[in-house]
């Protein structure tokens, strides 16, 4: 398999600078791993880094573009300190996305920035939710029509423990494999989903082949075991980038993590041929992501 991890040597969040070939690896759904870019937690805020930040049946801690955070415990004061650290790391990830993808700048959507205190390997989940097994993401209720998830993750452990990580082979690949077993599109399937409220709008033929990916990944025991793949141990104190939607991963450990989710348009990367939108339009021969679009049966 060739390598989907491609190590930079930065250490500035300020000195990212633009390259074609990280353009084209990230948008080839490879992963850009920076060893040395640390997100620093001041003393002050280490304290912060605890589970019981976490509130009872929250999933992670986020801060909203509107300066309101959700799913936090503790004190008052812990909170506004935590907003804080969560905020500076939201700065940091868009300085650093606007360095080195100088071209998304005006186009990118900002998600809410989150900080996720719970460690992987405790958490209980469906085999449909459980991030341990390889796969892309992709929305069950909120179709996107093509829309891209760029991630910014860093490793805040405070003992040092890593995230660990499994990358699996490229989206083409994954999807040349999955994709015949695929159930087909069904227009009145998707108008009764929207109509129901389970989708947020109409589901298009490309957000049901990305959560058939998504699912058929997940539920295949011999592509999980034995499926191209590599482990790769992200230690506390590094920073790595990528398309969710495209890169091909699944968490298997590790506890203390930041992560900022920016969303840009279909159609506004460098090359968009290379993205998801393209690759399952070209492997079925007709266009996908409007809305409801597809072949009604």
């Amino acid at each position: 398999m060739e390598s989907r991890i491609i190590q930079l040597d930065l250490a500035d969040w300020g000195q990212a600078r633009s390259r074609p070939e990280w353009t084209a690896a990230v948008e080839d759904g490879k992963v850009l791993f920076f060893p040395r870019l640390a997100f620093e937690v001041l003393p002050a805020e280490q304290p912060l880094l605890r589970e019981d930040m976490l509130a009872p049946k929250s999933r992670n801690v986020s801060l909203g573009a509107d300066g309101v955070l959700k799913g936090a415990a503790g004190s008052a004061d812990e909170q506004r300190q935590l907003a804080a650290m969560i905020g500076r790391f939201r700065r940091r990830a868009r300085q650093l996305v606007d360095g080195l993808l100088p071209e998304y700048r005006g186009a990118l959507r900002i998600a809410p920035t989150s900080f996720r205190p719970r460690q992987v390997e405790t958490r209980a989940q469906s085999v449909r939710a459980d991030d341990q097994r390889l796969h892309v993401d992709a929305f069950p209720s909120r179709p996107n029509y093509g829309e891209r998830i760029l991630r910014v993750f860093a490793n805040v452990n405070p003992a040092s423990v890593p995230r660990v990580w499994r990358v699996g082979d490229s989206f083409e690949a994954v999807a040349r494999q999955f994709l015949p077993r695929a159930k087909p599109y069904r227009a009145w399937q998707a108008k009764v989903l929207n109509a129901l409220h389970v989708t947020k709008s109409l589901r298009s033929e490309y957000d049901h082949l990305m959560l058939q990916l998504h699912d058929l990944m997940k539920f295949d025991e011999q592509y999980q075991k034995s499926g191209a793949q590599v482990r790769v141990p992200f230690p506390a104190g590094s920073v790595w980038v990528c398309y969710s939607d495209q890169a091909t991963h699944a968490v298997m450990s590790g506890q203390h993590m930041m992560e900022q989710t920016l969303y840009l348009p279909p159609g506004r990367e460098v090359n968009p041929q290379a993205s998801p939108l393209a690759i399952l339009t070209r492997l079925v021969g007709r266009p996908l992501a409007g809305v409801g679009a597809g072949v009604a049966r």
